[in-house]
C-alpha cells in the first residue's frame, strides 16, 4: 500500500492496525455537516501541493456500511458515524495546522487553535476498531420502526396490513401482527415483502 494509499483512508481502508509513524498523532477535524468528504479531497490535495506528505498521514471520514430498502432494492450505503467531524493523523506544527485549519469547509480542530488536543491510543484504537467492524459487516437498515403500520406488498399475505412486532436487522426479518379473520397473527417476512403505510 501507498503513502497516498494510507493518507486517504477511507472507513476501515487504510486505517487498520496501524500507529502514528513519528511525532504524528490523531486530531479531530470539525467540519461543516454533509462536507466531510469535500473536505478530505481539499486536504489531500493541500497536502500534496504543499509537500508534507511526511508530516501529514491518514485522513479518515468515519463511516460504516448499512443496507437500506430503495425502490424494493436492497443498496449498500455509507453512513457516517460522526457527521461533521474527520479524523486526521498529523505531526502538530505550525505549518500543518495552519493548512488544515485555513482548508475551506474546516471550522476548527478539537481543541485551541494553536494547541489542538490529539486523541489518546485507547480512542484511537477504539476508533480503527469500530471502522473495521462497520465496513466488515454491513448491517441492513430496516425502514421502519417497531410498532409501525405496514403494508405487505409480497408473499400469500400480500395486500394485507398490520404493524410490525419485531425486527430483526441482521437477518433482514420483520414479524408482523396481521388480522386474519379478527385474530391478531404474527407473521415472519424479509424486508422486501414489507413497506411503510
Amino acid at each position: 500500500m501507498t503513502k497516498a494509499d494510507e493518507r486517504s483512508g477511507n472507513g476501515a481502508e487504510g486505517a487498520g492496525g496501524q500507529r502514528p509513524q513519528g511525532n504524528m498523532k490523531f486530531f479531530i477535524v470539525h467540519t461543516y455537516t454533509g462536507r466531510e468528504r469535500r473536505v478530505k479531497e481539499l486536504l489531500e490535495r493541500a497536502v500534496k501541493q504543499s509537500q508534507l506528505e511526511d508530516r501529514i498521514g491518514r485522513i479518515i471520514v468515519p463511516a460504516e456500511k448499512v443496507m437500506k430498502i430503495k425502490k424494493s432494492q436492497l443498496v449498500s450505503e455509507e453512513r457516517r458515524l460522526y457527521p461533521g467531524y474527520v479524523v486526521i493523523e498529523l505531526e502538530p506544527s505550525e505549518e500543518t495546522l495552519n493548512l488544515v485549519n485555513t482548508t475551506p469547509g474546516v471550522t476548527h480542530m478539537l481543541g485551541t487553535k494553536d494547541k489542538p488536543l490529539p486523541l489518546s491510543e485507547d480512542d484511537v484504537k477504539s476508533l480503527l476498531e469500530q471502522l473495521e467492524e462497520g465496513h466488515a459487516k454491513a448491517v441492513p437498515e430496516a425502514p421502519f420502526a417497531k410498532g409501525e403500520n405496514v403494508k405487505v406488498t409480497g408473499g400469500p399475505f400480500a395486500g394485507f396490513t398490520g404493524s410490525v412486532e419485531e425486527i430483526f436487522a441482521e437477518r433482514r426479518r420483520v414479524k408482523v401482527l396481521v388480522t386474519i379473520f379478527g385474530r391478531a397473527t404474527p407473521i415472519d417476512l424479509d424486508f422486501l415483502e414489507v413497506q411503510p403505510i
